[in-house]
């Protein structure tokens, strides 16, 4: 993909952007399958452009054009997922008033939510950044009251119209919830059987030896 080779010279970004290359990239995002090697490069360039006010312009104008990302952070590889979380990311972080319903109005909750748990290390984190800023208020709570994934979602998702979207929504959480629960008790079995005695406290011996 030419663009594509085009734009890991950032220099050149600008000019794919003058040459109107988003419908073509969302056109061909929705016709190739969303985990093959095309579509990653799509979505990667997408990212890219985001980073441009003009990019994000011609995204949200285009019809079907957030949809179409949305699907890639669903059904991608792992590196387009990753690619389509940092493209309504960008897309959020340079405007969230702007942006903020478009994407969520596309019904991204479910995807993020795998994302935090199944997607890998950078989209975990940029999954959990989006979910923040797509909340109502996205100002973090005191030191007393942290956020976590479920409060945000929840948040998030009393805010959502239409029952499928919403009941979609809950049900990933309740999934997350549930792995994320598996998961902990994992480590913790592990944690058990690598223990040895010298990892236990020193006090213990000593008050031990004292004893006899």
């Amino acid at each position: 993909m030419a663009l594509y080779n085009l734009s890991t010279h950032p220099g050149n970004l600008s000019i794919i952007i003058t040459a109107k290359a988003i419908p073509p990239l969302v056109n061909l995002l929705k016709s190739c399958k969303k985990s093959s090697k095309p579509a990653e490069k799509c979505s990667a360039l997408l990212e890219s452009l985001m980073g441009f006010d003009e990019g994000r312009t011609a995204l949200t104008s285009e019809e079907g054009g957030v949809l179409t990302v949305v699907e890639v952070l669903e059904n991608g590889s792992l590196q387009s997922r990753e690619h389509a979380v940092g493209a309504l990311l960008t897309m959020c972080e340079s405007d969230r008033h702007r942006y903020r319903e478009p994407i969520l109005s596309e019904g991204v909750i479910p995807g993020l939510l795998e994302l935090t748990v199944q997607g890998t290390p950078k989209s975990q984190s940029k999954a959990h950044k989006l979910l923040q800023l797509l909340r109502e208020s996205p100002y973090r709570r005191s030191e007393f009251q942290p956020d976590t994934i479920e409060n945000i979602v929840c948040k998030i998702i009393s805010q959502i119209d239409g029952e499928d979207q919403s009941g979609k929504a809950r049900k990933m959480l309740a999934e997350m919830v549930q792995v994320s629960m598996e998961q902990s008790l994992r480590h913790l079995q592990q944690r058990a059987l690598v223990c040895t005695p010298s990892d236990l406290p020193l006090t213990n011996c000593t008050s031990e030896v004292s004893s006899k």
